[in-house]
């Protein structure tokens, strides 16, 4: 249960940082796209970047 509140935890952050459909990114995804970000990435940008 633990695991599923990280994940939507994170998903909510993904959101607030502007990585708008995030729903289907998986958690490592997740992780990449919010790390670009917080280095100063476009947020949709990193959202493609982290999926590859």
């Amino acid at each position: 249960m633990a695991d599923r509140e990280q994940l939507h935890d994170m998903r909510q952050r993904a959101h607030n940082a502007g990585i708008e459909g995030n729903s289907k990114m998986t958690e490592s995804q997740l992780r990449d796209a919010l790390k670009r970000v917080g280095k100063g990435s476009d947020p949709q940008m990193a959202k493609r970047q982290a999926k590859g």
